[in-house]
Protein backbone atom coordinates (compact mmCIF):
# COMPACT_ATOMS: atom_id res chain seq x y z
CA UNK A 1 0.00 0.00 0.00
CA UNK A 2 1.41 3.54 -0.76
CA UNK A 3 2.35 5.64 2.04
CA UNK A 4 -0.28 8.58 2.35
CA UNK A 5 0.43 12.06 1.82
CA UNK A 6 -0.63 13.54 5.48
CA UNK A 7 -1.13 17.13 6.42
CA UNK A 8 -0.53 18.48 10.22
CA UNK A 9 -2.98 20.32 11.65
CA UNK A 10 -4.31 21.29 15.46
CA UNK A 11 -2.27 18.09 16.50
CA UNK A 12 -3.69 15.64 14.01
CA UNK A 13 -2.47 14.15 10.43
CA UNK A 14 -5.03 14.47 8.04
CA UNK A 15 -4.77 11.74 4.65
CA UNK A 16 -5.42 14.16 1.41
CA UNK A 17 -3.58 11.70 -0.65
CA UNK A 18 -7.23 11.71 -2.77
CA UNK A 19 -8.24 15.10 -1.08
CA UNK A 20 -8.68 17.77 -4.38
CA UNK A 21 -8.22 21.13 -2.50
CA UNK A 22 -10.06 24.10 -3.52
CA UNK A 23 -7.26 26.26 -3.85
CA UNK A 24 -5.54 24.45 -5.70
CA UNK A 25 -1.70 22.69 -5.91
CA UNK A 26 -1.03 25.33 -2.44
CA UNK A 27 -1.58 22.12 -0.11
CA UNK A 28 1.01 20.84 -1.50
CA UNK A 29 3.45 22.64 0.35
CA UNK A 30 2.96 21.78 3.70
CA UNK A 31 2.16 17.90 3.21
CA UNK A 32 4.21 15.50 4.59
CA UNK A 33 6.38 18.10 6.42
CA UNK A 34 5.95 20.92 8.91
CA UNK A 35 2.76 21.74 10.79
CA UNK A 36 0.07 23.59 8.88
CA UNK A 37 -2.30 24.21 11.64
CA UNK A 38 -1.42 28.42 11.11
CA UNK A 39 -1.31 28.77 7.47
CA UNK A 40 -4.70 26.88 7.83
CA UNK A 41 -6.19 29.20 10.44
CA UNK A 42 -4.81 32.11 8.27
CA UNK A 43 -6.53 31.44 5.01
CA UNK A 44 -9.74 30.00 6.27
CA UNK A 45 -10.21 32.12 9.06
CA UNK A 46 -13.53 34.05 7.90
CA UNK A 47 -14.33 30.32 5.34
CA UNK A 48 -16.96 28.44 7.54
CA UNK A 49 -16.95 25.70 5.21
CA UNK A 50 -13.44 25.01 5.86
CA UNK A 51 -13.88 23.60 9.01
CA UNK A 52 -16.63 20.83 7.57
CA UNK A 53 -14.62 20.27 4.86
CA UNK A 54 -11.75 19.10 7.37
CA UNK A 55 -13.45 17.30 9.55
CA UNK A 56 -14.74 15.00 6.53
CA UNK A 57 -10.71 14.18 5.31
CA UNK A 58 -9.75 10.63 7.21
CA UNK A 59 -7.42 11.31 10.32
CA UNK A 60 -5.81 10.27 13.43
CA UNK A 61 -3.65 11.48 16.12
CA UNK A 62 -0.50 12.63 15.00
CA UNK A 63 1.97 10.12 17.39
CA UNK A 64 4.48 11.74 19.67
CA UNK A 65 7.54 10.71 17.08
CA UNK A 66 5.89 12.93 14.48
CA UNK A 67 5.00 15.86 16.96
CA UNK A 68 8.30 15.75 18.07
CA UNK A 69 9.90 16.17 14.25
CA UNK A 70 7.08 18.51 12.77
CA UNK A 71 4.72 19.79 15.68
CA UNK A 72 4.70 23.46 15.91
CA UNK A 73 7.18 23.20 13.16
CA UNK A 74 9.46 23.08 16.17
CA UNK A 75 8.47 26.26 17.67
CA UNK A 76 6.23 25.24 20.39
CA UNK A 77 6.40 28.74 22.34
CA UNK A 78 5.91 30.27 19.72
CA UNK A 79 2.88 29.14 18.50
CA UNK A 80 1.07 29.12 21.72
CA UNK A 81 2.06 32.52 22.22
CA UNK A 82 1.24 33.88 18.56
CA UNK A 83 -2.36 31.98 18.91
CA UNK A 84 -2.64 34.02 22.58
CA UNK A 85 -1.86 37.26 20.36
CA UNK A 86 -4.45 36.45 17.33
CA UNK A 87 -6.99 35.33 20.12
CA UNK A 88 -6.57 38.68 21.79
CA UNK A 89 -6.66 40.63 18.56
CA UNK A 90 -9.42 38.93 17.47
CA UNK A 91 -12.00 39.66 20.99
CA UNK A 92 -10.61 43.50 20.42
CA UNK A 93 -12.09 43.40 16.87
CA UNK A 94 -8.78 43.78 14.92
CA UNK A 95 -10.59 41.55 12.54
CA UNK A 96 -13.85 42.90 12.20
CA UNK A 97 -14.84 44.59 8.87
CA UNK A 98 -15.48 48.44 8.76
CA UNK A 99 -17.66 49.73 6.34
CA UNK A 100 -16.72 53.18 6.65
CA UNK A 101 -12.93 52.30 5.63
CA UNK A 102 -14.26 50.11 2.49
CA UNK A 103 -16.55 53.19 1.56
CA UNK A 104 -14.08 55.54 1.79
CA UNK A 105 -11.34 52.97 0.29
CA UNK A 106 -13.79 52.90 -2.78
CA UNK A 107 -14.93 56.05 -2.90
CA UNK A 108 -11.66 57.10 -3.49
CA UNK A 109 -11.04 54.41 -6.30
CA UNK A 110 -13.67 55.98 -8.20
CA UNK A 111 -13.08 59.88 -7.61
CA UNK A 112 -9.68 59.41 -8.59
CA UNK A 113 -11.02 57.90 -12.47
CA UNK A 114 -13.39 60.56 -12.56
CA UNK A 115 -10.51 63.52 -11.83
CA UNK A 116 -8.48 61.82 -14.34
CA UNK A 117 -11.23 60.81 -16.98
CA UNK A 118 -12.00 65.02 -16.74
CA UNK A 119 -8.70 66.34 -16.75
CA UNK A 120 -8.12 63.97 -19.82
CA UNK A 121 -11.23 65.00 -21.62
CA UNK A 122 -12.23 68.11 -20.67
CA UNK A 123 -9.23 70.12 -21.49
CA UNK A 124 -7.15 71.48 -24.62
CA UNK A 125 -3.62 71.50 -22.63
CA UNK A 126 -0.77 68.94 -22.98
CA UNK A 127 0.07 69.70 -20.11
CA UNK A 128 -3.69 68.65 -18.48
CA UNK A 129 -3.79 65.75 -20.50
CA UNK A 130 -0.59 64.23 -19.19
CA UNK A 131 -1.59 64.93 -15.78
CA UNK A 132 -5.00 63.14 -16.22
CA UNK A 133 -3.06 59.93 -17.66
CA UNK A 134 -0.76 59.83 -14.52
CA UNK A 135 -3.60 60.36 -12.87
CA UNK A 136 -5.54 57.20 -14.13
CA UNK A 137 -1.96 55.28 -14.29
CA UNK A 138 -1.71 55.66 -10.67
CA UNK A 139 -5.40 54.83 -9.60
CA UNK A 140 -5.23 51.86 -11.44
CA UNK A 141 -1.81 50.97 -9.04
CA UNK A 142 -4.27 51.54 -6.09
CA UNK A 143 -7.11 49.62 -7.67
CA UNK A 144 -4.43 46.84 -7.07
CA UNK A 145 -3.53 47.54 -3.49
CA UNK A 146 -7.58 47.51 -2.42
CA UNK A 147 -8.25 44.06 -4.58
CA UNK A 148 -5.62 42.23 -2.97
CA UNK A 149 -7.98 43.03 0.49
CA UNK A 150 -10.69 41.45 -1.53
CA UNK A 151 -8.80 38.37 -2.18
CA UNK A 152 -7.71 38.13 1.36
CA UNK A 153 -11.45 38.55 2.90
CA UNK A 154 -10.51 41.84 4.63
CA UNK A 155 -12.84 44.15 3.01
CA UNK A 156 -16.50 42.84 4.57
CA UNK A 157 -15.47 39.84 6.23
CA UNK A 158 -18.03 38.31 3.66
CA UNK A 159 -16.41 35.98 1.25
CA UNK A 160 -18.58 36.32 -1.65
CA UNK A 161 -18.93 40.13 -1.27
CA UNK A 162 -15.47 40.33 -1.21
CA UNK A 163 -14.40 38.05 -4.25
CA UNK A 164 -17.16 40.74 -6.04
CA UNK A 165 -15.27 43.56 -5.22
CA UNK A 166 -12.10 42.29 -6.29
CA UNK A 167 -13.55 40.53 -9.77
CA UNK A 168 -14.51 44.38 -10.24
CA UNK A 169 -11.81 46.37 -9.03
CA UNK A 170 -9.35 43.65 -10.64
CA UNK A 171 -10.51 43.36 -13.86
CA UNK A 172 -12.00 47.12 -14.67
CA UNK A 173 -9.21 48.65 -13.06
CA UNK A 174 -5.96 46.96 -13.84
CA UNK A 175 -7.59 44.24 -16.41
CA UNK A 176 -6.37 41.34 -14.64
CA UNK A 177 -7.89 38.08 -13.43
CA UNK A 178 -8.98 37.84 -9.57
CA UNK A 179 -9.06 33.90 -9.29
CA UNK A 180 -5.56 33.64 -11.08
CA UNK A 181 -4.14 36.22 -8.67
CA UNK A 182 -5.93 34.47 -5.26
CA UNK A 183 -4.56 31.46 -6.83
CA UNK A 184 -0.69 32.34 -7.08
CA UNK A 185 -0.66 34.98 -4.21
CA UNK A 186 -1.98 32.40 -1.28
CA UNK A 187 1.08 30.65 -2.49
CA UNK A 188 3.45 32.95 -2.05
CA UNK A 189 1.51 33.87 1.48
CA UNK A 190 1.99 29.91 2.14
CA UNK A 191 5.96 30.12 1.96
CA UNK A 192 7.27 33.38 1.10
CA UNK A 193 10.79 33.02 -0.32
CA UNK A 194 11.29 29.68 -0.17
CA UNK A 195 12.60 28.04 -3.58
CA UNK A 196 10.26 25.91 -5.54
CA UNK A 197 7.49 26.77 -3.44
CA UNK A 198 7.11 30.73 -3.49
CA UNK A 199 5.34 31.85 -7.14
CA UNK A 200 6.90 34.94 -6.42
CA UNK A 201 10.20 33.78 -6.94
CA UNK A 202 9.70 32.28 -10.25
CA UNK A 203 10.25 35.47 -12.49
CA UNK A 204 12.69 34.42 -15.50
CA UNK A 205 13.03 35.61 -17.98
CA UNK A 206 12.47 39.57 -17.19
CA UNK A 207 13.51 39.58 -13.76
CA UNK A 208 15.68 37.37 -11.06
CA UNK A 209 15.27 38.75 -7.27
CA UNK A 210 17.94 36.01 -5.92
CA UNK A 211 21.14 34.62 -7.24
CA UNK A 212 19.86 31.34 -7.39
CA UNK A 213 17.59 32.06 -10.17
CA UNK A 214 19.86 34.17 -11.95
CA UNK A 215 22.02 31.45 -12.48
CA UNK A 216 19.03 29.48 -14.51
CA UNK A 217 19.79 31.56 -17.30
CA UNK A 218 21.49 30.03 -20.00
CA UNK A 219 21.21 32.44 -23.34
CA UNK A 220 23.46 35.31 -24.16
CA UNK A 221 20.63 37.52 -24.39
CA UNK A 222 19.10 36.80 -21.15
CA UNK A 223 22.02 37.23 -19.18
CA UNK A 224 22.56 40.90 -20.56
CA UNK A 225 19.03 41.59 -20.04
CA UNK A 226 19.40 40.40 -16.42
CA UNK A 227 22.87 41.88 -16.09
CA UNK A 228 21.24 45.24 -17.11
CA UNK A 229 17.48 44.70 -15.10
CA UNK A 230 18.22 47.37 -12.38
CA UNK A 231 17.86 49.91 -14.97
CA UNK A 232 15.28 47.84 -17.30
CA UNK A 233 13.26 46.81 -14.18
CA UNK A 234 10.93 50.39 -14.13
CA UNK A 235 9.28 50.77 -16.35
CA UNK A 236 10.24 48.37 -18.85
CA UNK A 237 10.33 45.20 -17.14
CA UNK A 238 7.13 46.17 -15.25
CA UNK A 239 5.16 47.08 -18.12
CA UNK A 240 6.25 43.61 -20.23
CA UNK A 241 5.30 41.81 -17.19
CA UNK A 242 1.90 43.88 -16.66
CA UNK A 243 0.74 43.10 -20.87
CA UNK A 244 1.55 39.75 -19.99
CA UNK A 245 -0.78 39.08 -17.64
CA UNK A 246 -3.69 41.34 -19.17
CA UNK A 247 -3.17 39.85 -23.05
CA UNK A 248 -1.85 36.32 -22.13
CA UNK A 249 -1.86 34.81 -18.26
CA UNK A 250 -5.35 36.02 -16.79
CA UNK A 251 -7.52 35.65 -20.30
CA UNK A 252 -6.19 32.41 -20.51
CA UNK A 253 -7.06 31.43 -16.82
CA UNK A 254 -10.70 33.09 -17.13
CA UNK A 255 -11.56 30.61 -20.31
CA UNK A 256 -9.81 27.81 -18.87
CA UNK A 257 -11.94 28.40 -15.50
CA UNK A 258 -14.79 29.60 -17.36
CA UNK A 259 -14.89 32.86 -15.93
CA UNK A 260 -16.15 34.93 -18.83
CA UNK A 261 -19.50 36.31 -17.53
CA UNK A 262 -18.26 37.57 -14.69
CA UNK A 263 -13.93 38.33 -15.06
CA UNK A 264 -14.18 38.35 -18.87
CA UNK A 265 -16.71 40.86 -18.80
CA UNK A 266 -14.75 43.11 -16.07
CA UNK A 267 -12.21 43.27 -19.27
CA UNK A 268 -14.37 44.14 -22.15
CA UNK A 269 -16.13 46.88 -19.80
CA UNK A 270 -12.49 48.05 -19.34
CA UNK A 271 -11.27 48.09 -22.65
CA UNK A 272 -14.99 49.94 -23.72
CA UNK A 273 -14.25 52.75 -20.76
CA UNK A 274 -10.98 53.25 -22.29
CA UNK A 275 -11.03 53.09 -25.83
CA UNK A 276 -14.82 54.33 -26.24
CA UNK A 277 -14.73 56.79 -23.63
CA UNK A 278 -12.03 58.19 -21.91
CA UNK A 279 -9.64 58.24 -25.37
CA UNK A 280 -12.38 58.15 -28.01
CA UNK A 281 -11.51 60.33 -31.06
CA UNK A 282 -8.24 59.31 -30.94
CA UNK A 283 -6.57 57.04 -33.88
CA UNK A 284 -6.08 53.85 -32.87
CA UNK A 285 -2.26 53.97 -32.78
CA UNK A 286 -2.91 57.07 -30.87
CA UNK A 287 -4.87 55.34 -27.96
CA UNK A 288 -3.27 52.70 -27.80
CA UNK A 289 0.36 54.88 -27.30
CA UNK A 290 -2.24 56.37 -24.73
CA UNK A 291 -3.17 52.88 -23.32
CA UNK A 292 0.67 52.06 -22.95
CA UNK A 293 1.49 55.17 -21.00
CA UNK A 294 -0.92 54.51 -18.60
CA UNK A 295 0.22 51.07 -18.08
CA UNK A 296 3.34 52.13 -17.09
CA UNK A 297 2.13 54.16 -14.66
CA UNK A 298 0.17 52.09 -13.25
CA UNK A 299 2.61 48.78 -13.52
CA UNK A 300 5.56 50.70 -12.45
CA UNK A 301 4.04 51.98 -9.29
CA UNK A 302 2.63 48.97 -7.83
CA UNK A 303 4.98 46.26 -9.33
CA UNK A 304 8.10 48.57 -7.90
CA UNK A 305 6.36 49.04 -4.15
CA UNK A 306 5.64 45.13 -3.97
CA UNK A 307 9.12 44.80 -4.27
CA UNK A 308 9.90 46.39 -1.53
CA UNK A 309 8.70 44.01 0.55
CA UNK A 310 10.50 40.64 0.03
CA UNK A 311 12.96 40.93 -3.19
CA UNK A 312 15.87 41.98 -1.16
CA UNK A 313 15.97 39.19 1.33
CA UNK A 314 17.04 36.28 1.39
CA UNK A 315 15.44 32.58 0.77
CA UNK A 316 14.80 29.44 2.40
CA UNK A 317 15.38 26.11 0.99
CA UNK A 318 12.62 23.79 -1.07
CA UNK A 319 13.02 21.35 2.38
CA UNK A 320 12.91 23.75 4.85
CA UNK A 321 9.56 24.56 6.90
CA UNK A 322 9.86 27.58 9.25
CA UNK A 323 7.32 28.27 11.11
CA UNK A 324 4.78 30.83 9.79
CA UNK A 325 5.72 33.88 11.84
CA UNK A 326 9.47 32.97 11.08
CA UNK A 327 8.32 33.97 7.04
CA UNK A 328 7.17 37.12 8.44
CA UNK A 329 10.61 37.94 9.91
CA UNK A 330 12.96 36.09 8.30
CA UNK A 331 11.39 37.24 4.63
CA UNK A 332 9.70 40.20 5.39
CA UNK A 333 9.99 43.46 5.78
CA UNK A 334 8.06 46.85 6.73
CA UNK A 335 8.38 50.48 5.27
CA UNK A 336 8.84 52.44 9.17
CA UNK A 337 4.91 53.94 9.77
CA UNK A 338 4.27 56.91 7.99
CA UNK A 339 1.23 59.04 6.91
CA UNK A 340 2.24 59.56 3.40
CA UNK A 341 3.77 56.08 2.98
CA UNK A 342 0.97 54.40 4.47
CA UNK A 343 -1.38 55.96 1.54
CA UNK A 344 1.08 55.32 -1.07
CA UNK A 345 1.27 51.75 -0.40
CA UNK A 346 -2.52 51.29 0.94
CA UNK A 347 -1.38 49.56 4.44
CA UNK A 348 1.11 47.17 2.75
CA UNK A 349 4.33 48.62 4.18
CA UNK A 350 3.36 46.59 7.35
CA UNK A 351 4.11 43.41 5.43
CA UNK A 352 4.75 41.39 8.47
CA UNK A 353 1.88 41.89 10.06
CA UNK A 354 -0.05 40.75 6.83
CA UNK A 355 2.01 37.60 6.44
CA UNK A 356 0.86 37.06 10.35
CA UNK A 357 -2.58 38.08 9.71
CA UNK A 358 -3.61 38.27 6.22
CA UNK A 359 -7.45 38.47 6.77
CA UNK A 360 -7.28 41.31 9.43
CA UNK A 361 -8.18 44.77 7.95
CA UNK A 362 -5.15 46.36 6.65
CA UNK A 363 -5.65 49.44 8.01
CA UNK A 364 -5.15 48.29 11.08
CA UNK A 365 -1.74 46.78 11.33
CA UNK A 366 0.21 50.17 12.32
CA UNK A 367 -2.25 49.46 15.51
CA UNK A 368 -1.06 46.23 16.49
CA UNK A 369 2.15 46.04 14.85
CA UNK A 370 3.69 47.28 18.73
CA UNK A 371 2.25 44.17 20.08
CA UNK A 372 3.55 41.77 17.21
CA UNK A 373 6.86 43.53 17.49
CA UNK A 374 7.08 42.70 21.15
CA UNK A 375 5.82 39.18 20.09
CA UNK A 376 8.79 38.99 18.03
CA UNK A 377 11.01 40.35 20.68
CA UNK A 378 10.22 37.88 23.26
CA UNK A 379 11.53 35.14 21.26
CA UNK A 380 14.03 35.90 19.28
CA UNK A 381 12.90 37.29 15.61
CA UNK A 382 13.80 39.66 13.73
CA UNK A 383 11.28 42.86 13.24
CA UNK A 384 12.73 44.28 9.60
CA UNK A 385 11.88 47.54 9.96
CA UNK A 386 13.22 50.33 7.14
CA UNK A 387 12.61 53.86 6.14
CA UNK A 388 11.17 54.13 2.92
CA UNK A 389 13.85 55.36 0.58
CA UNK A 390 16.53 53.29 2.08
CA UNK A 391 14.22 50.13 1.70
CA UNK A 392 14.09 51.29 -2.45
CA UNK A 393 17.59 51.44 -2.20
CA UNK A 394 18.60 47.66 -0.82
CA UNK A 395 15.46 46.83 -3.52
CA UNK A 396 17.52 48.03 -6.54
CA UNK A 397 21.10 47.04 -5.36
CA UNK A 398 19.74 43.83 -4.84
CA UNK A 399 18.44 43.77 -8.46
CA UNK A 400 21.97 45.05 -9.60
CA UNK A 401 23.79 42.48 -7.67
CA UNK A 402 21.92 39.55 -8.01
CA UNK A 403 21.90 40.76 -12.19
CA UNK A 404 26.25 40.93 -12.12
CA UNK A 405 25.41 37.15 -10.32
CA UNK A 406 24.63 35.32 -13.78
CA UNK A 407 28.36 33.97 -14.75
CA UNK A 408 28.92 32.66 -11.12
CA UNK A 409 28.78 28.95 -11.70
CA UNK A 410 30.83 29.33 -14.10
CA UNK A 411 33.43 31.24 -12.63
CA UNK A 412 33.60 28.72 -10.06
Amino acid sequence: TDKPHELLIRGRLYDVSNFTHPGGSIIKFLTDGGDATEAFVEFHGRLKKAELILKSIPSRPAPASVMKTRGYNGKEALSKDYLALREELEKEGYFDPAPSHVAYRVAEIVAMHALGAYLFMAFDSLVVKALGVFVLGVVSGRCGWLMHEGGHYSLTGVPAVDRALQIALYGIGCGMSAAWWRNQHNKHHATPQKLKHDVDLDTLPLVAFNAAIAQKAKNPVLKWWLRNQALLFTPVSCLIVALGWQYYLHPRHIVRTKRLHTEGLMLVLRHLLLYGVVFKGFSFGSAFGLFLIYNCIASSYIFSQFAMSHTHLPVSKPDEFLHWAEYGSNHTTNIKNNFMVNWFMGYLNFQIEHHLFPSMPQFRHPIVSPRVKALFLKHGLTYDERPYFSCLMDTWRNLHEVGQSVDEKKKA
